[in-house]
């Protein structure tokens, strides 16, 4: 018999939180049993998916943070080590899209923007909560990324170069870790997936012509119950 609360015991820290991949990926990791932070901008926003995730038994913490704040980062990790030893479970989805626009025209000041909450915050996040994430049993880190990353677009150049970095920078982590055996790094390509940052991308598209986040929440929990090796890459389709 499949146990309904895989997670139980088990804390999670889900970023980019507050709707979309994060707010789906956050609320199954409740339902299968996880305590989870919930981390993005909005107070409010975080709030209702926590109501949520009260309402179908399960349990939250809300933690509003701009993630370009390296100091707050640092914050959030020593108020999170000082209740819990262990961290189990780390989501890195926090990102932003950025203009999509040609390489020549890529306005330095957003790029820097970009490059602060796709890729550095996540190197943040990752050096905060390392001895947390090492202090567990076995512990999974992912990554959500972009077919962007791995294949250059036209006019996707700064996002795309964004989850290109990061998918290096999860890739080396992954392999710093391989000998242990205790952390399992996961990279996941979502594929088009009913989302904020899809209809600002693609504002003619019917939203109901894509999957919804869920969709992509469960192949996130699978991919962590299973048994794939670390530093592996996913697009989840339909």
């Amino acid at each position: 018999m499949t146990d309904p609360k895989p997670f139980a015991g088990k804390l999670a820290l889900v970023t980019g939180a507050s709707r979309g991949i994060g707010a789906a990926t956050a609320e199954a990791l409740a339902l299968a049993g996880a305590h989870v932070i919930l981390v993005a901008r909005t107070a409010k926003a975080l709030e209702e998916v926590e109501e949520r995730i009260h309402a179908a038994g399960g349990s939250a913490t809300i933690a509003p943070l701009d993630l370009t704040d390296s100091a707050g980062i640092g914050k959030l990790a020593t108020a999170i080590a000082e209740r819990w030893s262990v961290l189990d479970v780390l989501v890195l989805n926090a990102a932003m899209l950025g203009s999509l626009t040609p390489v020549e025209h890529i306005d330095s000041a957003e790029f820097g923007r970009l490059l602060q909450l796709n890729l550095v915050a996540n190197q943040a996040l990752i050096a905060a909560f390392n001895p947390l994430l090492r202090g567990a049993d076995k512990a999974e880190v992912v990554a959500v990324t972009s077919s962007v990353g791995a294949t250059p677009r036209a006019f996707w150049g700064a996002y795309g170069a964004s989850k290109a970095a990061l998918e290096t920078l999860l890739g080396a982590y992954a392999d710093e870790n391989e000998h242990g055996e205790k952390l399992r790094v996961h990279i996941v390509d979502p594929g088009a997936t009913r989302t904020r940052m899809r209809q600002l991308a693609f504002p003619g598209e019917e939203p109901d012509s894509v999957k919804p986040p869920e969709v992509v929440a469960k192949a996130i929990i699978e991919r962590i119950l299973g048994d794939a090796a670390t530093g592996g890459r996913i697009r989840v389709e339909v």
